[in-house]
């Protein structure tokens, strides 16, 4: 057996226990590199969501340190911030 990537493919117009019902196809390969080329487009999408999402939550650390050193209580700061 191979460690080729495969797909799935389930033929509904024919009835069940037919032999070409469920065929399992071994994926060519411009479709393995389309696979590879959006899990890593995924990879590098994923990253830049999770270092936007770092970024707001520092500037909120930092806005609130800011109005903390302004002299605002937590209970003001978070009426402010939400």
């Amino acid at each position: 057996m191979t460690d080729r990537p495969t797909r799935l493919v389930v033929d509904c117009s024919l009835p069940e226990g037919h032999p070409d019902k469920v065929q399992i196809i071994p994926l060519t390969d411009a479709e393995i590199a389309e696979r590879e080329a959006s899990a890593a487009k995924y990879a590098i999408e994923r990253a830049e969501r999770e270092a936007a999402e770092a970024q707001k939550q520092a500037n909120k650390e930092s806005a609130k340190a800011k109005l903390e050193a302004l002299g605002l209580t937590e209970a003001e700061i978070l009426a402010l911030l939400g």
